[in-house]
């Protein structure tokens, strides 16, 4: 009998390295790829109301939401937008508490079957997203954005995990299924143009266009991964392989459409397709990456020799290729004028990618004029890539300026018991 190999780990030190790089990883990933394709992440105004912000958006922030605001007659917020910022992680499984409490301690049997519980059949995913916006300008029914953005994602299975947690047993079949990632990076310089269709009255027909120029700065994907291994009763055996392309630079395009209709002086409704027509071609330093091992009859006494576990590491140069930026349509209505104005929002993906999510999102937010120059706002969300979201934030519009912070949290509305955060900051002036 070989024993329990993974018995010879400190597992509760071993489930903090592994949480802890998953983190790492992905936060260095979405800063090297931070220059990026906006996405709304650094509107603090719309981060406070969960997003809830398409047919609340007018001038500068229009390129982010819809640019058919842009052609609706009325409150043009003309202005520059100097700089935002805006960042985000989250994960499925475990909240801050659960980091803090664990992490580094002895577990218990029970620990370690409330740790298991925690994550769900789909696996431990993690992810994140960075966006930083600078000189974004709206004048009349034009506005000009330029922008960064980043996102990554890894998903970690269940029978890893459970690995990790619990160690090995005889008859064990461990494989490496639900296991991926994917992370990118690129910058756009974005034109929108708004233009009124229709007006009878109060009413009002508007479409736009926001045509965006996209610089890739980087790509990676792993494109292939099985592996088993298998505990017998003289030893391990087991093979794997994983393949990977990565890209270092490339440039593209993508196409948002948007409607607008202006039911009268206080409710407007309006649609947005994000991403329409897009391509990138990545087509700087493209290489794939294959790694592959095998081992057979593998032991903790014969672990340590050479010859146990054989493996190829290689690299190659492949041709250039392209990538499509993940698309969505989002839906919303808002109440616009006055001193409380509120929003509600749905928004739908089309594919389950690095910075989207293919399950539905509905939000509602609102935001109130407690004073002339304080604006309050609060916001909650369901669905979606980051689930259950509650968030807050307030602004300070002195004279011209105006600054805007806002934080969401995760699944629960403390910080430290939800699984994740988001935090926005921006500033400008308005005309």
């Amino acid at each position: 009998m070989t024993g329990n190999l993974f018995s010879k780990i400190d597992q509760g030190a071993n489930m903090k390295k592994v949480i802890t790089c998953a983190i790492c990883l992905l936060g260095i990933l979405a800063v090297t790829f931070n220059p990026a394709l906006g996405s709304g992440l650094s509107n603090a105004r719309a981060i406070g109301m969960a997003g809830a912000y398409s047919s609340l958006a007018r001038g500068f922030d229009c390129p982010y939401f819809n640019p058919a605001n842009l052609g609706i007659e009325g409150k043009k917020n003309n202005g520059f937008q100097l700089v935002g910022v805006g960042a985000a992680i989250s994960n499925n499984s475990f909240s801050l508490d659960d980091y803090n409490k664990y992490t580094g301690a002895t577990l218990s049997e029970g620990d370690k079957a409330t740790l298991l519980s925690k994550i769900p059949a789909e696996g431990l995913k993690v992810s994140a997203d960075v966006e930083a916006s600078a000189l974004s300008f709206g004048f009349g029914n034009i506005a000009i954005s330029f922008s960064g953005y980043g996102a990554a994602e890894i998903s970690i299975s269940h029978a890893v995990a459970e690995l990790l947690l619990n160690g090995n047993t005889l008859n064990d079949t461990l494989t490496l299924n639900g296991t991926y990632g994917e992370g990118f990076g690129v910058a756009s310089a974005n034109f929108s143009y708004g233009r009124r269709l229709y007006h009878k009255g109060d009413r009002q027909l508007a479409a736009g266009l926001t045509f965006k120029y996209v610089k890739g700065f980087g790509y990676e994907e792993i494109t292939h991964l099985n592996g088993e291994a298998v505990t017998l009763a003289t030893g391990f055996e087991g093979s794997g392989s994983i393949v990977s392309r990565t890209a270092l630079g490339g440039s593209g395009y993508a196409v948002d459409l948007g409607g607008s209709l202006k039911l009268n002086n206080s409710y407007t409704v309006g649609v947005t397709v994000f991403n329409i027509l897009n391509n990138i071609s990545w087509n700087k330093d493209t290489e794939e990456h294959r790694y592959s091992f095998e081992f057979d009859t593998l032991t903790v006494t014969n672990m340590s020799k050479d010859d146990i576990i054989t493996s190829s590491d290689t690299t190659v140069a492949i041709p250039n290729f392209s990538t499509k930026l993940p698309s969505k349509i989002r839906f919303g209505f808002a109440k616009t004028t006055g001193s409380l104005l509120w929003a509600v929002e749905w928004e739908q993906g089309f594919k389950k990618a690095a910075g989207s999510s293919s399950r539905p999102r509905i939000t509602s937010g609102a935001e109130y004029h407690l004073l002339s120059f304080l604006p309050i706002r609060a916001g909650f969300g369901i669905g979606g890539k980051r689930g259950v979201t509650y968030a807050g934030g307030l602004g300070i519009n002195a004279s011209a300026v105006f600054l805007d912070f806002a934080i969401a949290s995760y699944n629960a509305i403390s910080g430290a018991s939800g699984k994740g955060l988001n935090f926005a900051l921006n500033m400008g002036f308005r005309i």
